[in-house]
This record gives C-alpha cells, sequence and structure tokens, in this order.
C-alpha cells in the first residue's frame, strides 16, 4: 500500500496550522516552525493491520510503506530492521533487570541517519530534484552521499571543518561534493540554508526537512514488532537537533493511533553538558535558549537544535524526562558499551547508556522497567575519539623471549 495516497497535509508544531502537501516544502507558512506529516489512520487502519505485517517477508523499513509520505521505494541498499537484543552483563552493571540495545550501526552508512535520508532523498526526486544538499556533521552528510549514490542523484554536504575524518571519507567515496565550512555545525547548517534559498537545491537537513522525521519513526516500528509487541518502559535516546527523538515519539504515536499497541513508552533524552539545550528547555519553560554546543560526540554537538520544539514536546507527552551527561562519561561510555554488550558506538551512539547511568545514580528508574538504548553510530564513525580512551597498543619486537619478559 502506498502511502502518498493517505497523507492529509502538514502541521506545524509551533502553531498548529495545517497546510497541504504541495504548499509547503520545508516549514510552516504560517509561523515558519516545523512540519510534520499527517496521515488519514482511519484509512490505514482498514487497509492495514498486524497480520499483515506479519505476512509481509520484508525486512527494512519497507514493510512500513503505507505510513510514509512517498510513490516509490529504492531496494537497494536495505536499510532498516537493524538487531535489538538484551544486554544482560550490561544491566546487571546498573542493576537492571531488562535492558536491550538497538544496534543502528549496523545501517549501509553505519548510521541511523539512513532511515532519514532514504525517504527524503526519494521525496527530493519525486518532485523533481536532482541535487540533495544538507549540513550536517559528518553521519547525515555520509548517509545522503550513500543514498544519492544508490539513486543516481547528486549530493552536495556542508560540514564542519572539524568533522571526524572517517565521515568526510565516506562522504568523498561515495561521490558527494564537499563544503568544510570554517566554523561550527549551526554555522554551516545557516550556511547552507542560505545556499538552498539561492540556488534552489533540495534541502535534506535534519530539523527542517518535515521528511527527515518519517524516516526516523521507523525506528520504532521495529522495536514494536522486535519486542513481539511488547512496548518497552523507556527508551533512551541521543538528542542533538531533536530530530531523532521526535521521530521516534511520532513512530510510537502512530502505531498506537492504528491500534498496533496498547500503550506508549517515556522517553529518555540524553544530551551533552554543553550542548543541552533541549534537556535546559525540559527542565524550564519549554523554550529553547542556544548553548555552546561544545562536545566530543560530534554527532548531537548543536548550539540550537532545528527540532527542539517537537523533541520538547515529545519527551513531555511520554511523561519523560532528560538528563546530561560529561565529554568523560561518553568516552567512558564506549569501552563500556563495547566490553559490556559487545557494541562498537562512536561517542553520540553510546552517550544513551551514559545517560542511562546518571538517570539510575539519581534514582529516577525502575530496576525492572524494560529498556531500550538506542545506539544511532558505529565506533568506525570517529576512531580518534575511540582511542582516547581505549588507550594504545603495546609495543614489543617479532622476539619469544621478548614476549616473555613482557608477560612477566
Amino acid at each position: 500500500m502506498v502511502g502518498l495516497n493517505h497523507v492529509t497535509g502538514l502541521r506545524c508544531v509551533r502553531c498548529s496550522s495545517t497546510c497541504a502537501l504541495s504548499e509547503a516544502a520545508y516549514t510552516c507558512p504560517a509561523c515558519g516552525g516545523n512540519l510534520q506529516v499527517e496521515y488519514d489512520y482511519d484509512a490505514i487502519r482498514r487497509a492495514w493491520n498486524r497480520a499483515a505485517l506479519a505476512d509481509d517477508p520484508d525486512h527494512s523499513i519497507w514493510r512500513y510503506a503505507s505510513l510514509y509520505p512517498l510513490a516509490t521505494r529504492i531496494d537497494s541498499p536495505p536499510i532498516g530492521w537493524t538487531p535489538l537484543f538484551p544486554v544482560p552483563r550490561l544491566g546487571e552493571r546498573l542493576g537492571l533487570r531488562s535492558l536491550w540495545i538497538k544496534d543502528d550501526g549496523r545501517n549501509p552508512s553505519a548510521s541511523f541517519k539512513d532511515r532519514a535520508s532514504a525517504i527524503a532523498l526519494l521525496r527530493a526526486r519525486e518532485t523533481g530534484h536532482d541535487l540533495v544538499t544538507g549540513a550536517s556533521t559528518g553521519n547525515a552528510g555520509s548517509s545522503t552521499a550513500l543514498l544519492a549514490a544508490a539513486l543516481g542523484m547528486r549530493a552536495r554536504s556542508f560540514i564542519p571543518r572539524t568533522a571526524p575524518r572517517a565521515k568526510v571519507a565516506q562522504l568523498l567515496a561515495f561521490g558527494a561534493e564537499v563544503l568544510a565550512v570554517e566554523g561550527n555545525y549551526d554555522q554551516a547548517f545557516d550556511l547552507c540554508l542560505a545556499a538552498t534559498e539561492r540556488f534552489g537545491w533540495y534541502n535534506r537537513s535534519t530539523g527542517y526537512n518535515p521528511f527527515t522525521r518519517e524516516g526516523k519513526k521507523s525506528v520504532s516500528f521495529e522495536i514494536c514488532e522486535q519486542l513481539d509487541w511488547h512496548v518497552p518502559d523507556l527508551l533512551v535516546v541521543p538528542v542533538g537537533d531533536g530530530n531523532i527523538i521526535s521521530g521516534v515519539w511520532k513512530g510510537f504515536e502512530e502505531f498506537h493511533r492504528l491500534g498496533f499497541i496498547d500503550r506508549l513508552p517515556r522517553l529518555l533524552a540524553v544530551q551533552a553538558e554543553h550542548s543541552a539545550a533541549v534537556v535546559h528547555a525540559l527542565e524550564g519553560d519549554g523554550t529553547i535558549v542556544p548553548v555552546p554546543g561544545e562536545t566530543v560526540a560530534d554527532s548531537i554537538a548543536v548550539s540550537t537544535p532545528r527540532d527542539g520544539e517537537a523533541a520538547v514536546q515529545a519527551v513531555r507527552a511520554s511523561g519523560g524526562f532528560g538528563v546530561t551527561v560529561s565529554d568523560d562519561e561518553i568516552l567512558a561510555a564506549i569501552t563500556e558499551v563495547a566490553q559490556g554488550a559487545a557494541v562498537f558506538g562512536e561517542p553520540a551512539g553510546v552517550t544513551p547508556f551514559a545517560g542511562l547511568k546518571r538517570a539510575v545514580e539519581q534514582d529516577r528508574i525502575d530496576p525492572g522497567w524494560t529498556i531500550v538504548l538506542l545506539v544511532t553510530g558505529s565506533g568506525l564513525k570517529d576512531v580518534a575519539s575511540v582511542m582516547k580512551v581505549a588507550g594504545e597498543p603495546r609495543t614489543i619486537p617479532p622476539d619469544a623471549e621478548a614476549l616473555n619478559d613482557l608477560l612477566k
């Protein structure tokens, strides 16, 4: 079933006004707020149910095509249906009964962002664009480049000059034109936005393009199915721009509206302490105020979260909360997750574990909850940060006696 047939329009997360899909490319015509896609859920419910899902042999994001605003799909590379598995040893360290990891570093570009790029780039193609641009700290850009290569489109990415080399290498290998900006992510974002307005390129930037959220919500659909329709009590999500956590919430809400699940999870938003505009808003009056945006976890290093309003709404609607963690805690989580769960995550990817530890210390977690950590990217994305905490190998000559002396 094609989801585009059931799209009813776009709704603004700020002023709640609605418009047709054809009336806005990116933001709300009335107030400039971010938009999200709305569907005729009654019509979808009549044509699609859990039994239909159970009979679907396609284990990728496209098994949920009924809930995407698209007329087409792309079958290669396969995206989504990443593994969700229990990590009891890691849970025992925190005194938790049921801890799980959803490892989205297994996607084709080794990042969660492939989910968003697939939907956004297909939307670009369906609306007649052949060049896609976007601002990125690296993961969204490399994901865009990968999907552009798969679709025969062009990609042009704006990244901070300090982006990790592994991510830059991916961008270039997939054929993207890379513009390294002498500034931070927020400055790259603003420059990309200005370029889009001047040259008419399709802008895939997170927290600006409403179709990225449509891809990100697919992770929630998968979690519901992979847990045999038992909704987790808590989902722990790293937060930068806020688009992932708002997408996660939209996914659970939509399955709830369709009657696929009977309750909703709480959300725990985790941010680095100097890049915590969303958590500060949650702890205050809900207003997003810019912060320094500095952290070793480049994927969540954001001064002004572009989807912050939707992120705050999502966490509050879920009955959840937010915590902040230091860069030292984030780096320590790399080896803790690797050695306790055999999952190799980049700094932003393991930030949820650092945040969960902090929440346990604050006595805000029920040990009996079923908890899912969303690991959003592979450690191979940022080897330099990993080596800061993993250390260096010991060097020895190729001599058995030298080995014997070393082992003594």
